[in-house]
C-alpha cells in the first residue's frame, strides 16, 4: 500500500542523495577554509561573499558551504560528532593523480587504508575536519556480503598503506583487482587517531 497524507505509514521515505555539506568557521580561518576545499576539490565558488561561500565540483550548485561564524572556538577532536566526510574516485589511477596533486599543494593524507570495500585516504581540513577520498573496491552487493563476513567482523578497520606503494603497484602494470584485494591482517580495532 502506498503512502498517503491520510495514511503516511511510519517508515520514512529516504532522500535520493546526500545533497551538500556545510562547515562552520571562525571568521579568522574563513579564508584558509576556502581556499583548501577550493583546492582539495578543485572546486569553483558559486557564490561567495565576507561570510559565506557555496563551493561545487560537480554538476549540483553546491555540495560544501563555508560559513564563518562569530564567536566559534576551535573545533574539539574530542568530542562527539561527525567523524568524516567520503568523496569517491573512479579509479584507483584518479584517487591516485589526485593524492599526489593534493601533495604538490601541501595536502597529505594522514591515514590511507584499504577497508575492504573502498581503498581510501583521510585527511585533515584546516580546521581539524576530516575527509576522506576513496575508490569502491567491490560492487554495493559485494560490498554488503563482504561486511557480513567473519574477515571483516575480526578486523572492519582495513589495512593500512602507503599512498607511494600504491603508485609504484599502478605504474607496474598489476591490475586494479589485485591491488584493491584486502590483504589478511588478523583482528584490528579502532585506531588511536580516529
Amino acid at each position: 500500500m502506498s503512502a498517503t497524507f491520510a495514511n503516511p505509514g511510519t517508515k520514512v521515505i529516504s532522500p535520493i542523495q546526500l545533497a551538500h555539506v556545510v562547515l562552520k568557521t571562525q571568521p579568522s580561518n574563513f579564508k584558509k577554509m576556502v581556499d583548501f576545499y577550493k583546492t582539495f576539490l578543485s572546486a569553483t565558488i558559486s557564490h561567495e561573499n565576507e561570510f559565506i561561500s557555496f563551493l561545487r565540483y560537480d554538476d549540483e550548485h553546491h555540495r560544501i558551504a563555508i560559513v564563518a561564524m562569530p564567536d566559534l572556538g576551535p573545533r574539539d577532536p574530542k568530542a562527539s560528532g561527525l567523524l568524516h566526510v567520503a568523496f569517491t574516485f573512479s579509479t584507483l589511477t584518479d584517487l591516485a593523480l589526485a593524492y599526489l596533486q593534493r601533495k604538490a599543494h601541501g595536502i597529505e593524507p594522514y591515514w590511507s587504508v584499504n577497508h575492504g570495500m573502498t581503498t581510501s585516504m583521510y585527511y585533515h581540513d584546516p580546521d581539524g575536519n576530516d575527509l576522506e577520498t576513496q575508490v569502491d573496491n567491490m560492487s554495493t552487493d559485494e560490498a554488503n556480503k563482504y561486511m557480513m563476513t567473519e574477515s571483516f567482523a575480526e578486523n572492519p578497520i582495513g589495512v593500512d598503506f602507503m599512498p607511494e606503494d600504491l603508485i609504484k603497484r599502478l605504474e607496474s602494470g598489476e591490475s586494479d583487482a589485485s591491488i584493491k584485494k584486502r590483504p589478511e591482517s588478523g583482528p584490528r580495532g579502532v585506531p588511536t587517531f580516529l
